[in-house]
């Protein structure tokens, strides 16, 4: 259905600007005189304070209001019946959804609301009968950027998806920070039928207007972009929506089986049923949008039900249907960088299907961190903080638009002792740690006592970086005589603060300097690469070679594009060919912006780093890499023999005879065991990232959400038999665990092991806890713990018993 231009301008929120304004309360349709004043004396009811108003109307037209009943009862049984409607199966499966959201007919004039959740009601203080029938533009006002109206009015037009961040207001005009995300649903012929509109108040969390801020070196001046955080938790959150307006009779079934699940068989079922699933530290999940959702996007797509796997990971072979339609020319260079999935991401909130696993990046290990701490960035006016933990919000009461930006000393009141402040400006001063013990104010007065820890943080230079603020509410150990922490409590705590600042030093080393000039963050790209010594004499180092020897340095222009290959979480992938030789590589580009603006720039770099250290069979080479203005690049192996995922998608039932899965279970371990030994922790091993060789070999792919630390290897001897003439003899033990442990929240999500859920920090364990998975689905056709949304198979990976089907016989122990 094509919708005009006039009719499009008011959908979603799209208002124009004479009646921005407006309250719900005010706007009523063009009435008789007698049912305005029943319809206004039935509102102002509603108003606080407004029952003086209420009861004065309800005198001057009580003797009206008889004659006006039978009047009343047709107008409503009218607008009954010209209200959007949803049926029955469909509001039972809708309630027991857990999200904020409002269902809207895409086929009537202005999208009325046909179903609004409880939650809904509740964040906005309106009722139902304020609601149904109505577009959302209700919530918006004054404040609202027009610029993202703009966006929805076109999203609507089109029948496309929205995610943004909306100045909106609730019904007693309370303002807040509204993410909202629009999905289409889409009827089997490609017409839009419904939108999904889901709200998210993430006014304590997301940076607000600090968003645009940007430092003197032209990054921003928050550390993490939360914004993006909160997007890429949107749309895995939205998925259990579009799948319960497109198939309610299963959600009910599915819900039902569940409480009955709950009520017999097991008493932890309801635990992890329940379980907040939120990453430590954080009230709002941080739950990723990297993967590309189906059928919403296209009407055909439901009738076609083979697996398809859309991430075709680096170096994958992906061939795509061509079209005969004549088709604009693209340069060579755009090409090659272009992002190939991300841009139709949000249009594809469908099944939850096996595509369905992209790696999720949900918080690094410095957003991780339950404490209480902020850090500060001196080399800024009046060393404002760049980054506040959750707990800190929680603890000062205030949000996190509120405290960027600004210094610490919003927290000092009327009974802070200032020579305590002068002692922490004096340690600023001259860059040393200091804890100390002082009264502080949340932002709503209330007085907590705070144990208070200032650390400097140092570069590799030595040089002043950032200076990390730990507080300890020590509230309830105050001795009252002293009116300070007794000396044992200040020791123990004293410890615990300095603990805090060690783990937020070591976690935040793994971001790029925030001082950092723009160049400066993609500079590992622009190092030369040179050949490892396995594979330096092959073919396609020759060909580089012949390029590098003259002292010309490999750049987009020496390729020629072949084709898309898909995308991985960072990038979009293309086979491409060296000119003038033949050889053929896969390119994975990367967008600087949308590297910087998803929290990917140190993701994106630690690949680099890990790929050009790589030597092994199992495991990619890389060739060269460079940067243009816009995008920055890797050039590896092209492995002709695509992913491993649908090689098995191609098998009769979806799984490997067992010789099969033994051999390239085998080959992951090899791999995995080499990364071990240089203290890289793989954290995304899954079909969809081992490729296979020409000769049928595997290739462990995408490192974007690898983790390298240090590792030294030992050789560990047995202890041999005194008697010199025993045949019982133990080779000495080779062992090689990287040291560090990391506690960011990365992985897919059927391959992520608990420790990594529960934020308890993981090491190297990890992959082999992926490997069992792997093989699993290698033997069975599916992951273990699957479930119908994320937090549900996260539930069962933590509390779920591993079970085999009996209907596929497996020799377990011939595979072991």
């Amino acid at each position: 259905m094509e919708i005009s231009e006039s009719s499009t301008k008011s959908k979603w929120m799209a208002f124009d600007s004479d009646n921005s304004n407006a309250p719900i309360a005010r706007v009523t349709p063009p009435e008789d005189d007698e049912f305005d004043i029943v319809k206004i004396a039935e509102r102002t009811a509603e108003w606080p304070g407004a029952t003086t108003i209420a009861n004065y109307i309800g005198d001057e037209e009580r003797n009206k209001r008889s004659s006006s009943a039978s009047f009343r009862s047709s107008r409503d049984d009218s607008i009954s019946s010209i209200q959007p409607r949803v049926s029955q199966e469909l509001k039972d499966a809708l309630a027991t959804l857990q999200q904020t959201f409002v269902v809207s007919d895409a086929t009537k004039p202005d999208c009325p609301i046909m179903y609004a959740s409880s939650g809904f009601f509740t964040m906005t203080g309106y009722s139902s009968k304020e609601v149904i029938g109505r577009n959302c533009r209700f919530l918006q006002g004054k404040d609202t950027d027009q610029k993202e109206v703009d966006k929805i009015r076109n999203a609507v037009k089109t029948g496309s998806s929205y995610c943004g961040r909306l100045y909106n207001y609730k019904k007693d005009g309370t303002p807040f920070w509204n993410l909202l995300t629009i999905t289409p649903i889409k009827d089997e012929n490609g017409k839009t039928i419904k939108f999904i509109g889901m709200q998210v108040e993430v006014s304590k969390y997301t940076e607000g207007v600090n968003e645009k801020e940007l430092r003197p070196n032209g990054l921003p001046k928050s550390l993490i972009r939360y914004d993006a955080r909160q997007k890429e938790t949107a749309l895995g959150s939205i998925v259990e929506v579009v799948q319960t307006v497109e198939r309610p009779r299963t959600q009910t079934q599915s819900s039902k089986t569940e409480i009955l699940e709950k009520s017999i068989d097991s008493p932890l079922v309801g635990t992890a049923e329940q379980l907040s699933l939120n990453t430590p530290g954080r009230e709002t999940p941080l739950n990723d949008t990297k993967s590309e959702l189906s059928r919403t996007n296209s009407g055909n797509s439901s009738n076609n039900k083979s697996r398809k796997s859309i991430r075709s990971s680096l170096m994958g072979f992906k061939g795509r249907t061509s079209t005969h339609e004549a088709q604009p020319v693209i340069e060579p260079e755009e090409l090659m960088t272009r992002d190939i999935s991300r841009t139709d991401s949000w249009d594809r909130a469908g099944e939850r299907v096996r595509d369905m696993r992209q790696g999720i990046d949900l918080a690094t290990t410095l957003e991780r961190i339950e404490k209480n701490f902020v850090i500060t960035d001196p080399r800024l006016p009046d060393n404002p903080i760049i980054f506040a933990s959750d707990s800190f919000l929680e603890l000062t009461e205030f949000t996190r638009e509120e405290i960027l930006g600004r210094n610490c000393r919003f927290l000092q009141g009327p009974e802070t002792d200032q020579g305590t402040v002068d002692k922490i400006r004096v340690a600023i001063r001259e860059q040393r740690e200091i804890t100390v013990q002082l009264i502080n104010y949340t932002k709503s007065g209330k007085k907590f006592w705070n144990l208070f820890h200032l650390q400097p943080m140092r570069d590799q230079k030595g040089e002043l970086q950032y200076f990390i603020g730990v507080q300890l509410d020590g509230s309830g150990h105050v001795e009252p005589l002293r009116n300070r922490l007794s000396d044992t409590t200040e020791k123990q705590s004293a410890k615990l603060v300095k603990a805090t600042a060690e783990n937020v030093d070591e976690a935040v080393r793994e971001l790029p300097d925030a001082n950092s000039r723009p160049e400066d963050l993609w500079a590992i790209h622009s190092q030369p690469v040179f050949p490892r010594p396995h594979k330096m004499y092959n073919s396609s180092w020759k060909a580089i070679h012949n390029i590098t020897a003259n002292g010309e340095r490999i750049g987009l222009d020496h390729f020629k594009p072949i084709r898309p290959l898909g995308s991985g979480d960072t990038g979009s992938v293309h086979l491409v060919e060296l000119k003038g030789t033949g050889e053929l590589f896969a390119m994975k580009a990367m967008d600087k912006s949308v590297m910087l603006n998803r929290n990917k720039v140190h993701r994106a770099c630690i690949e680099r780093e890990i790929i050009a250290l790589l030597d092994h069979p199992f495991l990619p080479t890389l060739y060269t890499s460079f940067q243009t203005p816009t995008h920055v690049c890797l050039i590896t192996d092209f492995c002709p023999g695509g992913e491993l995922f649908a090689l098995l998608d191609k098998q009769p039932l979806k799984l490997f005879k067992e010789d099969s899965a033994r051999f390239y279970a085998a080959e992951v371990v090899i791999g995995l065991e080499y990364l071990h030994c240089l203290g890289i922790i793989y954290r995304d091993l899954k079909p969809e990232n081992i490729l296979l060789q020409t000769d049928g070999h595997v290739v462990l792919s995408d490192f974007d959400l690898s983790f390298r630390t240090q590792c030294k290897p030992q050789v560990i001897k047995q202890a041999q038999p005194k008697k010199r003439r025993s045949r019982s003899f133990s080779p000495p033990i080779f062992v090689a665990e990287p040291s560090t442990q990391s506690n960011s929240f990365v992985g897919t999500e059927e391959y992520i092991a608990p420790e990594i859920i529960t934020g308890a920090g993981h090491s190297s364990a990890i992959d082999w806890w992926a490997v069992g998975i792997l093989l699993y689905e290698m033997l069975y056709g599916r992951t273990p713990f699957r479930g119908k949304n994320r937090q549900k198979t996260f539930a069962n990976i933590l509390h779920k018993d591993l079970t085999f089907p009996s209907s596929i016989p497996v020799k377990r122990d011939k595979i072991l």
